[in-house]
């Protein structure tokens, strides 16, 4: 029997016994079919991890984003999807206003194979520490039937007033100051 031997990065020698060419081929067809068996797991797994009754939308983050550069404040939202939202879902959030007035409405269509949503509402006024403020997104297909929906609260740990009165920068990547 002949004895190959290689050198592998880092001068690992590895020693093999040769094979004949026709035990080559059938090892070679045999990992070749059992790597596409196990890439067709893989590739479709996570769309029957997808399917089911759980929920539509898992909460991965959110609360209130305090931009001092430009002296503001948002809510921000992400959600994992966890089924498949059919194209052209309307997803709608509904934000408290923290000012007390009218609830502050985003909305977004949805599009094939999307993985993640994220929403971020226009700049708010009036935040407050450990007050809960609650959020609410609803699913509603294009007929307007709701077929998610995902409520929770965001508690800001610091008041708003801790933002300066004016925009800290101007310019280039920077939205432009607010009237005085």
């Amino acid at each position: 029997m002949t004895t190959l031997t290689a050198t592998a990065p880092l001068g690992v020698a590895m020693t093999a016994p040769a094979r004949r060419p026709g035990k080559q081929r059938g090892l070679f067809l045999g990992l070749a079919a059992a790597l596409v068996v196990a890439g067709g797991v893989l590739l479709f797994a996570p769309l029957t991890q997808r399917g089911g009754d759980g929920p539509m939308l898992t909460l991965e983050g959110g609360g209130f984003v305090f931009n001092y550069r430009i002296a503001e404040a948002t809510y921000g939202l992400v959600a994992r999807v966890d089924r498949a939202i059919p194209a052209g879902t309307r997803i709608i959030a509904t934000f408290e206003d923290p000012a007390g007035g009218p609830p502050i409405v985003e909305e977004q269509v949805a599009r094939a194979g999307m993985m993640k949503l994220v929403l971020k509402s226009p700049p708010v006024e009036g935040v407050v520490a450990g007050k809960p403020y609650p959020v609410t997104v609803r699913m509603l297909t294009p007929d307007g039937e709701e077929i998610g929906r995902l409520e929770t609260s965001f508690t800001s740990n610091i008041d708003q007033s801790v933002l300066p009165k004016a925009p800290l920068t101007t310019g280039p990547g920077y939205q432009t100051p607010r009237p005085q």
